[in-house]
């Protein structure tokens, strides 16, 4: 059974860190490129930040460049994303995704997480 499972969401002031983790299982980790989408209310999905477990190589939505990294740990199948100065509108709910592809071009995703909130007070 493939799972993602998302944890570190919450509630923070502004200028405030939080970081999210994302456990994978059920497919072979390093296959995979692993995103961040992030829903907020009356607004369009968008893909934030991604990984490809494989080589490394990222991508981060202009939204989000300079305040948000993410990293792999491959022998944990694990990714996790520390987001700093955060910003009310960073408030969202955060799934985590995961797509037989790179992080670059047509990121089609497989598999989604729950989602996690995130919540950026002004």
């Amino acid at each position: 059974e493939v799972q993602l499972v998302e944890s570190g969401g919450g509630l923070v002031q502004a200028g405030g860190s939080l970081r999210l983790s994302c456990a994978a299982s059920g497919f072979t980790f390093d296959d995979y490129a692993i995103g961040w989408f992030r829903q907020a209310p009356g607004k369009e999905s968008e893909r934030a930040v991604c990984i490809s477990s494989g080589d490394g190589r990222t991508y981060y939505a202009d939204s989000v460049k300079g305040r948000f990294t993410i990293s792999s740990d491959n022998a944990k199948n694990t990714v996790y994303l520390p987001m700093n100065s955060l910003r009310p509108e960073d408030t969202a709910v955060y799934y985590c995704t995961a797509a037989p592809s790179s992080c670059t071009g047509d990121y089609d995703p497989s598999f989604w997480g729950q989602g996690t909130q995130v919540t950026i007070s002004s």
